[in-house]
Parts: C-alpha cells; structure tokens; sequence
C-alpha cells in the first residue's frame, strides 16, 4: 500500500480511524482531501470515504503448479461478474484464478469493487490465450472441467476433488466448441423450472464450494486412516 486518502469529514470516525492506524502502521502515507475532492476524483456517484494507492499484484500461471484448485476465466466481460468469481473462489480456497485474453481486466477499479478486496488476498493471473492456458494446466496435472449449462455431468456426480481446474465461460454463450479437445470433461448444475442457465458468479459459487466441501471430506478421511 503506498498512500491512504480520506475524505476530511470522515477522518475521526471510528471505523476510518482505524483503518488509517493500520495503513500507517505498515508505512502508508495518509492525506487528508478537501471537502467535494474525493467525489471528484472516484468513479463512483457515492465513495467510500477512503481511497488507496496499492501495488498492482502480479502473479504467474507458474505459480499455480502444483495446487489443489484453481478457477479460469475465459471471455467473461462483465467486471461485476468477474469481481465476484475472484471473491467466490477466495473464499472456497481457490489457489488462485486465471483470467484469460477476452475477459475483462481484473483490475478494473468495478472488478476489484466486486472482488471486496478478494482481489489482493488470491493470486490473479492475467494470462493470454485460453488454449495455451489450458495445455499449460493440463501438463501441471490439473482435471480441467469446463461449467456448462447443458450436457455436463451433473455436479453432484462429479468428480470435483484435486487437482481441479474449473473453467467458466462467457455470461452469454459458454464455453467456445474449439476449447472441448483441451478439457477433461464438462460440468453441469441441473436447473428446474424452465431456466436456460445461472449467472457465472452464480455458478461459480456453486460449483466452487461444492467442491471445497469434497476436497474437505478427503481430506478429514485421509487423516482418519
């Protein structure tokens, strides 16, 4: 964190207060802003009553060898969305989340809004061409399962344990057809009611943590052997 800005008005707040001890405490400079200053310079109609300069994070697909769960993101545009995948997959366990060309940038000040500081706990890796990222994950050893809407395995059925690479796809169109010969097989949530598909984040929650609850039950069973 390299500098800490705060609305005058709200400096003596409790809750401010001590988030400007912390951001002092590691070293941050803190400036005070004028009245009307920081609505001027957010890019939101009503801020936050901080604002911080932070060091961009910046992972590698290298990292993420090796590790039990990862999420990847192909063409999904929507930075809300994507926020919250970033946040889905932080708090499932996730070693990390890969975003391929054609998906929004994770840093997109609305991407790291819907992220809730998720963005800066996980490592987010800004990768190029999902087929390459695919090749590179399978030669890590990762089981890559694509979500899709229709014709996967039902996820109560399938194999959700390590290594795991869940790939999600576009909010409107899915997963593109060329990208079927570099995973190992395809997942769906059975729906009802005449529902054509979820919401990416939707979806990701679901499937996320459902696999967490898997990799967790393995592992309570390997320790009791």
């Amino acid at each position: 964190m390299e500098a800490v800005f705060v609305a005058d008005r709200e400096r003596s707040h409790p809750d401010t207060s001590a988030v400007l001890d912390r951001a002092l405490a590691r070293g941050a400079r803190v400036f005070d802003l004028a009245p009307g200053v920081l609505e001027r310079v957010a890019d939101t109609v009503t801020p936050q009553p901080v604002l911080a300069v932070v060091g961009m994070p910046d992972a590698t697909l290298d990292e993420l060898a090796a590790k039990s769960f990862v999420v990847v993101c192909v063409d999904v545009r929507d930075p809300g969305n994507a926020g919250a995948v970033i946040r889905v997959a932080h708090a499932a366990g996730a070693a990390g989340v890969v975003c391929c060309e054609g998906t929004v940038d994770p840093f997109n000040p609305k991407t790291v809004r819907a992220s809730a500081g998720s963005i800066l706990h996980i490592p987010i890796v800004a990768a190029g061409d999902a087929l390459e990222v695919l090749q590179t994950l399978g030669r890590f050893g990762y089981r890559r399962l694509g979500a899709a809407s229709r014709g996967g395995t039902p996820y109560t059925e399938a194999d959700l344990t390590s290594p795991l690479a869940l790939v999600l796809g576009n909010e409107a169109s899915g997963l593109s057809p060329e990208l079927e010969g570099h995973l190992d097989g395809s997942v769906t949530i059975p729906m009802s009611g005449g529902v054509e598909s979820l919401n990416v984040s939707t979806a990701a929650a679901v499937l996320c943590f459902e696999s967490a609850r898997r990799r967790s039950n393995l592992h309570a069973m390997e320790e009791a052997r």
